[in-house]
């Protein structure tokens, strides 16, 4: 089981990240690019993917912890109920959310310095 604390915790360990509000609730930017925000619904967080295509893999596969409204029809993002997840598997979808979301060049830095070109 994750919450609105363990969302904090973890997106804000990501390079570059910042809390901000948006649509009266708090939400986190890589760069000036939003990545995830606590939903007005208590306990659901929605979360960006790369594409449809995950967002729908995530649906699919696993019902009791994602879902969406029509609200978010064609967007890439899906809703997260934060009970029905634990704290790793919520940090490695705002990994991949922040991923989705960051420059090239945010990219580029936050990878270890063996890794770059």
């Amino acid at each position: 089981m994750s919450s609105d604390d363990d969302v904090r915790r973890l997106a804000l360990r990501l390079p570059e990240t910042s809390e901000r509000t948006a649509y009266g609730t708090p939400a986190f930017y890589v760069g000036t690019k939003m990545f995830a925000r606590i939903h007005d619904e208590p306990g659901v967080l929605v979360c960006w993917r790369a594409d449809l295509g995950e967002r729908e893999a995530l649906l699919q596969g696993e019902p009791s912890a994602f879902f969406t409204t029509p609200h978010y029809d064609g967007h890439p993002s899906v809703l997260v109920r934060l009970a029905n997840i634990t704290p790793p598997r919520l940090g490695e979808l705002l990994q991949e959310a922040w991923e989705a979301r960051a420059t090239k060049r945010i990219l580029h830095d936050a990878r270890p310095s063996t890794e770059r070109d």
